[in-house]
């Protein structure tokens, strides 16, 4: 899917050419498709998965808790 960006007139700016592109591609949702496959990851187990929220949420519970005790 190429996106096309064409002068409306010959006295129109390159910025806003440049703009409008940006903007068709902001809302194609290439980008973040693009950028996902830049780097293959291993898929996670379901287990492992559940393992590493539980974690972080321990993590940022901690976190909380120490910023209201006043200690961070």
């Amino acid at each position: 899917m190429a996106i096309k960006v064409t002068r409306k007139d010959q006295s129109e700016a390159n910025e806003n050419v440049i703009r409008r592109f940006n903007r068709k591609v902001l809302q194609s949702g290439m980008m973040p498709l693009a950028k996902s496959q830049l780097r293959f990851s291993k898929p996670i187990s379901k287990r492992e998965r559940r393992v590493k929220a539980i974690l972080r949420e321990a993590r940022k519970a901690e976190k909380t808790e120490k910023i209201k005790l006043g200690l961070r």
